[in-house]
């Protein structure tokens, strides 16, 4: 039997570089693994911003709590010192000559109090907050707790009272603030007296509309959270109206 020396021999294809990289095993471990850790991050970040829609975030509420602590603490011996100072109101004083000693108690504790402070207890139990009321609304402060701008005035003045709070960290003080109702309470707790606002309107207006800082010569109070959720193009504000006041040193009375 001859054989051709010169016949041409059957070739067999011979994968690419690329698809035998492709095809080996180690690699598409590599690639699974990859996979993997892509989905599980994915899956993670899903459940993290539940989390955080649902409870607030749980990392920087720690800090907030920790702080509220401690402002806690600072606030009862403010109190204490506050108090020492107040005249007595006499039960016999007309209900007018009441509200003007308050206005003038009320005029030197936001003169004394500094940024940052802990000036009173903030308590609305539609949200279920009972918290620490800071003097200021800067960054830091509000890392704290819900602030008073201070721009606008204390409880008593017959002025505009501005409260600003987190939504989604640091305890979220405002997280459920749309679900505030005409007719729920808000109580601002300071060293010379209680002070109980009757919510009336909300609103939403964008967050460059400063307008609402500007006092109108009534003793009310707005609470100010971003809106929506996440996002801070626009301000959610809650409207209430003073009710009722409980002096440190006089007698309770009605507003109409």
């Amino acid at each position: 039997m001859s054989t051709d020396e010169h016949s041409v021999p059957t070739l067999i294809p011979v994968r690419d570089a690329a698809a035998r990289r492709a095809g080996h095993p180690t690699l598409r471990r590599v690639l699974r693994w990859v996979s993997n850790i892509l989905l599980f991050l994915g899956v993670l970040a899903f459940v993290w911003t539940f989390v955080i829609w649902k409870w607030g975030d749980p990392v920087t509420a720690l800090y907030t709590r920790y702080e509220q602590h401690q402002l806690a603490k600072q606030y009862v011996k403010r109190v204490v010192r506050v108090q020492k100072t107040l005249p007595k109101i006499a039960p016999t004083v007309s209900i007018p000559a009441e509200e003007r000693a308050i206005a003038k108690e009320a005029a030197t504790y936001r003169a004394d109090s500094k940024t940052g402070e802990a000036i009173g207890r903030l308590t609305i139990k539609r949200l279920h907050l009972n918290m620490i009321l800071i003097n200021g609304t800067d960054e830091s402060s509000l890392m704290r707790g819900p602030g008073r701008d201070q721009r606008t005035y204390m409880p008593g003045q017959h002025q505009l009272v501005y409260i600003a709070g987190h939504r989604t960290t640091y305890l979220a003080p405002f997280a459920d603030i749309n679900d505030m109702k005409n007719g729920d309470l808000v109580t601002v707790s300071v060293p010379y007296g209680v002070f109980t606002y009757r919510v009336y309107n909300s609103v939403i207006v964008p967050a460059t509309d400063v307008s609402r800082l500007n006092t109108f010569g009534k003793d009310v109070v707005i609470l100010q959270a971003c809106h929506p959720r996440f996002f801070a193009t626009h301000r959610y504000l809650v409207y209430a109206r003073l009710v009722h006041v409980t002096p440190t040193r006089g007698r309770p009375y009605e507003l109409s």
